[in-house]
C-alpha cells in the first residue's frame, strides 16, 4: 500500500501535481524542492491506497483534459475536485498536518509570497459579508466573511490564508502559510474555482 498525493505550488497558481510515492509525502516534497521551481510544494491532500499505480493512472486519465503536457503530472484545475475523487478510494488520509518538509528558507519564501501576493477580493466574486465559508479539509470548520479581504475565524479578523493556517492548526497541524482561496469553500465550491469560473480563466 502506497500514497497518491495532490500538491499545489504558490508559484503556479491554478495548477496541481497528482503523483505517487512509496516513501512519505514530506520526503517527496523535499525532493521536488530541489528542482528549479522558486517556491516549495505544499500538500493539499494525500491518501494511502491499495493500488497506487492504478489509482494515479485513473486520476490522470479522468482529468486528462486538464493535463498540461502528456509527459508531466501537472493539471490546470482546482485541487478540491481531485481531492473529492481521491477521498472516495482512500484507505487512509495521510495528508501532512505540518510543514516539516520545508526548510527555513522555504518557509520564509512562502511567508513573503503570502504577504506580498495579490489578495483575493471576495466582494468582486459575490461573496458578501456574513457568508459562511467551509474549510475544504474538514467542512465542520468554518469562518465568516467580514469584508472583501478578511474573515472572522475564532473571533479573530484575519486574511483567508491566515484563516486556512489556523484551520489547519485546529486539525492538529501547524498554522503554516497556506493559499486561502483553494482551502475555503463557498456553497461547495472553492474560492479559487469561483474566481476562475467568473473570470473565465480556464
Amino acid at each position: 500500500m502506497s500514497i497518491v498525493y495532490i500538491l499545489t505550488n504558490e508559484a503556479m497558481p491554478g495548477y496541481i501535481k497528482i503523483g505517487r510515492t512509496e516513501t512519505s509525502v514530506s520526503q517527496r516534497m523535499s525532493e521536488l524542492d530541489k528542482t528549479s521551481i522558486p517556491l516549495p510544494f505544499q500538500c493539499y491532500y494525500a491518501a494511502k491506497v491499495d493500488d497506487y499505480a492504478k489509482v494515479e493512472r485513473t486520476l490522470h486519465t479522468a482529468f486528462g483534459d486538464h493535463r498540461v503536457r502528456p509527459s508531466r503530472e501537472f493539471f490546470r484545475m482546482d485541487p478540491y475536485k481531485a481531492k473529492v475523487i481521491l477521498e472516495l478510494i482512500a484507505v487512509a488520509d495521510v495528508t501532512p498536518g505540518d510543514d516539516l518538509s520545508l526548510d527555513l528558507e522555504g518557509k520564509d519564501a512562502l511567508e513573503k509570497w503570502s504577504r506580498f501576493g495579490i489578495r483575493y477580493n471576495m466582494e468582486k466574486y459575490g461573496i458578501l459579508p456574513d457568508s459562511v465559508l467551509e474549510y475544504a479539509s474538514d467542512r465542520s470548520i468554518t469562518c465568516v466573511v467580514v469584508d472583501e479581504k478578511t474573515v472572522n475565524f475564532g473571533g479573530e479578523q484575519v486574511s483567508l490564508s491566515r484563516a486556512a493556517g489556523l484551520a489547519n492548526a485546529a486539525r492538529g497541524g501547524t498554522a503554516a502559510t497556506m493559499p486561502g482561496p483553494i482551502y475555503w469553500l463557498h456553497e461547495g465550491e472553492t474560492l479559487a474555482s469561483i474566481r476562475a469560473r467568473l473570470d473565465e480563466d480556464w
